[in-house]
């Protein structure tokens, strides 16, 4: 068709010339969106492809799901909050905050007397500075719901001041509705509850009514944690609090990868699901008290001088010889460290690192930090699951192993059932667990928490459990991997460029 043509087709059905004006305009919201930001080139051009092509649509899941910081506004009034829950010395003088957490941690912030751990912790402290590293605690690691639980609900049971609970996922199961009778049983008894979960992860809970029962419970607060509200002209589904946290009187603290739903445990003929979890005794728990309480106040404002009362912050003696420091990491420019903890630990390696992960879909940086620990002879030891959950992830994963295994990396994949423990030890000295994946929603849209311990017997009993898993999975071998059937290359190619969504 000539011009002429297009322009008589155009006259005859306005409807469409306009439709295509609309969509031009959508793409171009898009693409100024997009390119306000500095951000990874693939994510953006996959995302710019999308919109492009499915009309409306496509501008919708980027609005939903493309969306991979918190807005400015929001980040401001997230900033004052944090900032007013920090106690930042020269805050205004009815901002300043009860001097109660600062006592308890103040004195406890230590120094690593090994050259190599403080050439290794000093850009953790350079970007933690809300987050020291501490000494004289104890870490330790709980395989499945089936050890976590039971030591979770004797912590709940014994509680006789407060209870702070926090999960990705609360299940409308089983586990979720006897953790939630469990924590109300105490509520009734004069306990002081907070309960906060994710409104994506625990959907199933929401909207099958399990929180709604207990909001007139005393001493209980119920609070669902999301950055979405149409009537604020927000669509951030893809922002999630993906922690797991639960802190007993401020003495006792768990943390790490379990959530609490029926498939954390074993069930007749269902074994559970392939996670870990820890228990925390010493001063590093007032981290996961304070890591707990800015996530609360973010979301329901609660005043911060009733939260940093020195009710939630006492004193606590030391429970052992770890040092230990709570990362937190989220979708904000000054909060994306899990990428930087990961990097820094592969680059300090000297004689091994040895990685587990539900899913491997590291960003290019960490792709070439590992290849280059392996080239300069540090073995690279990497478990991920023989099948995800999610089926694409699998396909995205592999997509990354021919440079791996060509560079040294040994991968191997366990065998059912799925694989969702997240853990890392570095020289035998270093061990770092807790919520994040090595993947793109781990590192840069989702909130997580994970724990820098340095101490060797901890790293060791962790070190056991992943060899465990190890000696569960098969080895992805180079030459059989370069022979696989053409669909397989196919099929990871395709999902790997779907890598940054995933």
């Amino acid at each position: 068709m000539n011009g002429l043509a297009w322009t008589e087709f155009f006259q005859g059905t306005p409807w469409l010339s306009g439709g295509a004006a609309l969509h031009v305009l959508i793409f171009l919201a898009v693409a100024l969106h997009a390119l306000r930001h500095r951000r990874r080139a693939d994510s953006t051009l996959l995302w710019l492809f999308v919109t492009w092509s499915l009309p409306v649509a496509g501008a919708l899941l980027y609005a939903m799901f493309g969306v991979d910081r918190v807005p400015k506004t929001r980040w401001r009034r997230s900033v004052q909050r944090r900032i007013r829950l920090d106690g930042v010395r020269d805050a205004a003088t009815d901002d300043v905050l009860p001097e109660a957490y600062w006592r308890s941690m103040g004195r406890a912030a230590v120094t690593p007397e090994d050259e190599w751990l403080r050439e290794l912790d000093r850009p953790l402290a350079a970007m933690l500075e809300n987050f020291p590293l501490l000494g004289g605690n104890r870490v330790i690691p709980l395989l499945t719901g089936d050890e976590a639980f039971p030591r979770m609900r004797e912590a709940i049971r014994s509680a006789r001041h407060h209870i702070h609970l926090q999960s990705f996922i609360i299940g409308n199961d089983p586990v979720g509705r006897e953790f939630m009778e469990e924590v109300a049983e105490r509520a009734r008894a004069g306990v002081r509850v907070r309960v906060l979960y994710d409104r994506f992860g625990s959907s199933h809970a929401l909207w099958g009514g399990l929180f709604r029962k207990y909001r007139r419970v005393p001493n209980l607060t119920v609070a669902g944690w999301t950055q979405s509200n149409l009537f604020r002209r927000q669509l951030h589904f893809n922002l999630r609090n993906h922690r797991k946290t639960l802190v007993v009187d401020g003495r006792i603290g768990f943390m790490g990868g379990v959530n609490l739903n029926d498939y954390s445990r074993s069930r007749p003929g269902q074994p559970a699901i392939q996670d870990y979890h820890f228990q925390l005794l010493g001063p590093i728990v007032q981290e996961l008290q304070y890591s707990f309480l800015r996530d609360w106040h973010v979301m329901t404002e609660e005043d911060p001088q009733r939260l940093l009362s020195a009710e939630h912050f006492r004193k606590l003696p030391p429970e052992g010889a770890a040092l230990a420091r709570v990362v937190n990491s989220g979708p904000s420019s000054d909060l994306r460290v899990a990428v930087d903890l990961f990097f820094n630990a592969v680059n300090a390696a000297r004689r091994q690192v040895f990685i587990i992960t539900p899913y491997f879909l590291p960003s290019e940086d960490l792709l070439r930090a590992l290849r280059m620990a392996a080239l300069r002879g540090v073995q690279v030891y990497l478990v991920v699951p023989e099948k995800s959950n999610h089926w694409y992830t699998t396909w995205a994963g592999r997509a990354t192993y021919e440079d791996l295994l060509e560079a040294g990396v040994r991968i191997f994949e366990r065998a059912p059932p799925f694989i969702h423990a997240k853990a890392m030890t570095v020289d035998d000295r270093m061990g770092v667990v807790g919520s994040s994946n090595w993947d793109y929603r781990s590192l840069y849209s989702n909130y997580e928490t994970s724990l820098a311990v340095y101490d060797s017997e901890f790293v060791m009993h962790l070190k056991l459990l992943m060899i465990e898993d190890l000696h569960q999975s098969r080895e992805v071998e180079l030459t059989a991997f370069k022979n696989r059937p053409v669909t397989h290359r196919y099929l990871e190619n395709l999902c790997g460029l779907l890598s940054p969504l995933l």
